[in-house]
């Protein structure tokens, strides 16, 4: 027997994007830095202390949140739920401003001439790679 459901396509869209990290300040204004951007008005937790900070680019926000509980993942050993992948114009330069800005490469460099792998100043990993041309 086979049953028939007739289901409306759903037609959502990412608004933000929540990332933890022991210091979500920090990791925001790294962030907002290598994006462009700046932050903006944290969010406070159910004591009234800020916790959460937005940095927004274009319709998306993404929000970086401190966790007392937060781990840096052992990358590579362990398997990533997500990380970032930025563009840059001139890789070199954007590479050397992201380390000073509290990032640091790994020795173990998986993407050969097409991706730097670095880790954000929360220790979880993010590529950056050359922009394309629009």
């Amino acid at each position: 027997m086979s049953t028939t459901h007739s289901a409306e396509t759903l037609n959502g869209s990412v608004i933000s994007y929540a990332i933890w990290a022991d210091d979500g300040r920090r990791l925001a204004e790294f962030y907002a830095a290598a994006l462009g951007s700046d932050v903006g008005q944290p969010y406070p937790d159910e004591h009234g202390n800020d916790v959460a900070y937005p940095v927004t680019v274009g319709n998306t926000a993404y929000i970086f949140s401190t966790s007392a509980s937060f781990t840096a993942p052992d990358w590579p050993g362990q398997d990533l739920p997500f990380h970032m992948d930025l563009a840059f114009p001139d890789v070199a330069a954007a590479e050397k401003r992201l380390l000073e800005l509290g990032a640091n490469k790994p020795d173990f460099q998986p993407g050969g001439e097409h991706w730097t792998v670095l880790l954000d100043p929360s220790g979880q990993p993010v590529c950056i790679s050359q922009a394309q041309p629009s």
